[in-house]
């Protein structure tokens, strides 16, 4: 945001408007002893010429590494105008008010957002952002148990994004919500026919279906889907923003697609900034829509017929009353929303598509190369979108240390989450990777996977599974 200097003739100016002697005076309601004082360890102030060099100096040391970690938050271009537009003054600093009615221009972009959303996941309906993924599947958890009324269980797969898994069993534990884990495919890395018979005719209100799964593996969407909702449950759709812009929505899998549709929005105009902040997004069909978490904005006339913006099908005071309250979402991310909405609006429909395409290529020409590797293997057979699985006879942890001495940031260790796969390693290429990004990545792995095969070392061996699941 541009640095807007005063002078002290101009702050004075200020304080004698609202009739304030000074700016210490506008926080006389803090009590003496709570005020931290002089701060005694600040070091001398610098010129903004040194403040520059000194801020210069530190990024660099965190040094420019080539990244090739997905699983969940990816490194993708965002065009210089998202930025240029979200930043400013209108929308940086603004946030929904609580009388939301009175920010036309602020509900307006907000309502833009969730047609686009909806638009893409193929949905009636789509709320105003929630706070992350996350947070968007435990609200679709407790969205389809509501809707569902006599279950609380709900069918969550074990490809689904661990941490993901992690956040939904917090929100949900402590409210009588049992999440049941479904066993994937040793194989495919997918969740197969056989793995869900166990629990047909049994009382489960939705089944999660991550698309593509955390593995990058893609799902058969319209077999699963339609088996959910032969067994009376609804079907969680948690999906890749980007992927859609080749894969099929939610709300046209199977005979009748996805009941709700969530996921994170950080691939749309989100920069990676150490973990956020992000956004989710959530999508559903009309029936559920008062059941949906979070703030709706909705398009209207007034009493003179002019179109205007509102919050609908829910009050604010909703959220302050918990025993009544749909969900614990009391905002929306709306500065991230915006960024979406105007990095979506930019690309456009064919623009996604080509994003998507080249994610998928490079991804392909990654794996490709990197399994032509002597003892480089890929892990599941399945197709896979954006990421994958690899596998070889070296610490994982060993491996990823020695690409980062050489500035590779190399995939994430799967080994704290899924133990039983091995040497594992979850590699992801964006639109971002050229040619020669790939070949360092892969030359570097091949020295070093040869290098730590070689030496003694007491390694984890993949698994050698009895069953497929």
């Amino acid at each position: 945001m541009p640095f807007i200097p005063h002078t002290e003739e101009e702050i004075q100016a200020m304080l004698s408007s609202i009739g304030t002697a000074s700016i210490e005076d506008l926080f006389d309601e803090i009590p003496p002893a709570l005020r931290a004082g002089q701060l005694s360890n600040m070091p001398p102030a610098l010129n903004e010429m040194a403040a520059s060099r000194l801020m210069q100096e530190r990024a660099e040391a965190d040094g420019r590494y080539l990244n090739f970690i997905g699983a969940g938050a990816y490194e993708h271009h965002i065009p210089a105008a998202v930025w240029q537009i979200a930043g400013r003054g209108e929308f940086y600093s603004a946030y929904t008010p609580y009388q939301a009615e009175a920010s036309q221009g602020t509900l307006q972009l907000l309502y833009e957002f969730q047609t686009m959303m909806a638009s893409l996941t193929g949905m009636d309906v789509s709320n105003a952002s929630l706070y992350d993924g996350a947070s968007a599947l435990a609200e679709a958890v407790l969205m389809a148990v509501r809707a569902h009324k006599s279950a609380r269980r709900v069918l969550v797969p074990g490809c689904v994004h661990p941490l993901w898994r992690g956040v939904v069993e917090a929100l949900v534990k402590n409210q009588g919500i049992e999440l049941v884990a479904v066993p994937y495919c040793t194989a495919g890395g997918d969740i197969v026919a056989d793995a869900l018979k166990q629990f047909e005719g049994q009382d489960f209100a939705a089944l999660v279906i991550q698309q593509p799964n955390f593995f990058g593996v893609l799902e058969e969407v319209d077999e699963l889907t339609n088996w959910a909702h032969a067994q009376g449950m609804l079907v969680i759709g948690a999906v890749n923003p980007v992927s859609l812009g080749l894969l099929k929505a939610p709300g046209q899998w199977g005979s009748k697609g996805a009941d709700i549709a969530v996921g994170e929005g950080q691939p749309l105009g989100a920069p990676l900034s150490s973990g956020g902040p992000y956004f989710g997004f959530m999508c559903c069909k009309q029936a559920l829509a008062r059941q949906m978490a979070g703030r709706v904005v909705g398009r209207t006339v007034d009493l003179d017929g002019k179109p205007g913006f509102c919050l609908t099908l829910q009050a604010r005071e909703q959220h302050i009353r918990r025993a009544k309250a749909t969900s614990n979402i009391c905002t929306n991310q709306g500065l991230m929303a915006t960024a979406a909405t105007i990095h979506l609006a930019l690309l456009g429909q064919d623009g996604l598509a080509r994003v998507a395409s080249a994610c998928h290529a490079n991804a392909r020409a990654l794996v490709e190369q990197a399994t032509a590797v002597t003892g480089v293997e890929r892990m599941f057979s399945e197709p896979f979108f954006h990421e994958a699985v690899i596998t070889f006879d070296a610490p994982v942890a060993d491996v990823l240390r020695a690409l980062e001495a050489q500035g590779i940031l190399g995939g994430l260790d799967l080994a704290p989450y899924y133990p039983e796969l091995g040497n594992a390693l979850l590699v992801c290429a964006t639109e971002t990777k050229t040619e020669a990004d790939i070949a360092r990545f892969v030359e570097n792995l091949a020295r070093i996977v040869a290098r730590q095969s070689s030496a003694p070392s007491c390694t984890r061996l993949k698994p050698t599974a009895t069953s497929k699941w």
